[in-house]
């Protein structure tokens, strides 16, 4: 499908694919976007994370021309989301947290009226819809009414319909949601092939790993502000590398295990006396060897050692101050999810 001429690419120097300074969206007293600034690379992945009531939808939402910034300004492609709206519609492609597919047809009915209404004749929508219901592992229930499918199934066909048409600029938000271990690996896949093929992709995504897996350049996001930029490895490093974990075989000595734990390696830990647990963050993987000899100098067994990169939740406690729940009430989603919808 062709997207206009090339003058819609115009206006920037095709560098950036998306370039928002000072984002707002207020909704009553909650500021959902407080201030979001982004750059995008085109031809790259930029991981947008954080936990549910962040603003990840919502800037999205802004960007995708679906809401209307209080303040601030964003581009794409050089063009203005507010002023040149449809400009902006013609070169980016949505995909949402909910499927939008037609429960009331089948799988490959979706895909080609999807098509048909894309601008592809009769013939093309058939084999496109082949394509993709090959590709996302649909072939087998391609005639099946959507009311049999599962979460995962209707997801894939949300996604699958969202790729008909390979615009410059795709907005997947959390696309993986629902989706098997497998078929999360097929869409990595999948969004690797686009990139290659021409796209930028702008993903949302509460998983680290999967933005770790995919993306150039992340973005943390939360309470409505951009609180960390980077690498994957950017974000791992800023919590530390690893971290040590140990259980003591008797509980009874777990103060002076961890008091020997901060000495040797020269760190504050964490216990979990339940548990009978130690957590430090290890900077220096030689000094284990002496924390080792010093916890046998003192008779203290271990009943368990292991060294683990940091988690999503540790990235985000330290980040963003809590760990990954949903804390946005259903005022806030409700009011948000109106608008989107009168946009």
């Amino acid at each position: 499908m062709e997207y206009g001429n090339k003058n819609v690419f115009s206006g920037g120097n095709g560098q950036f694919a998306i370039e928002a300074q000072g984002l707002v969206k207020v909704f009553g007293e909650n500021r959902a976007v407080d201030g979001v600034d982004l750059k995008v690379k085109a031809g790259s992945i930029y991981g947008v994370l954080g936990p549910n009531g962040a603003g990840k939808t919502t800037t999205i939402s802004m960007l995708a021309t679906l809401l209307r910034p209080d303040a601030g300004s964003a581009r794409i492609f050089g063009h203005d989301v507010v002023k040149e709206s449809q400009i902006v519609r013609q070169l980016i492609g949505v995909t949402g947290q909910y499927a939008s597919v037609d429960e009331s047809l089948s799988a490959l009915e979706n895909l080609v009226i999807f098509s048909r209404l894309l601008g592809l004749g009769r013939a093309e929508a058939k084999k496109k819809a082949w394509d993709l219901l090959e590709e996302f592992g649909l072939t087998e229930a391609a005639k099946r009414p959507l009311k049999n499918f599962s979460g995962g199934m209707r997801r894939r066909l949300d996604l699958a319909a969202s790729l008909i048409a390979q615009p410059p600029l795709i907005f997947l938000d959390e696309p993986t949601t629902g989706l098997d271990p497998r078929t999360r690996a097929q869409m990595w896949d999948t969004i690797r092939r686009l990139v290659r093929t021409g796209s930028t992709v702008l993903l949302t995504t509460q998983y680290l790993d999967e933005a770790d897996q995919l993306a150039d350049r992340i973005a943390v996001i939360d309470r409505g502000k951009v609180v960390a930029e980077g690498t994957g490895d950017d974000l791992k490093a800023s919590v530390g590398t690893s971290s040590l974990h140990m259980k003591v075989a008797d509980s009874s000595f777990i103060q002076e295990t961890r008091q020997i734990v901060e000495k040797v390696l020269g760190i504050k830990s964490s216990v979990s006396p339940e548990a009978g647990t130690i957590t430090a963050p290890m900077a220096d993987a030689d000094l284990v060897t002496d924390l080792l000899i010093a916890l046998r100098e003192k008779g203290i067994r271990l009943s368990e050692m292991s060294v683990q990169k940091p988690t999503l939740d540790e990235v985000f406690l330290t980040i963003t101050g809590k760990g990954v729940e949903d804390d946005m009430s259903k005022e806030y989603q409700n009011s948000s999810l109106k608008e989107a919808a009168r946009a």
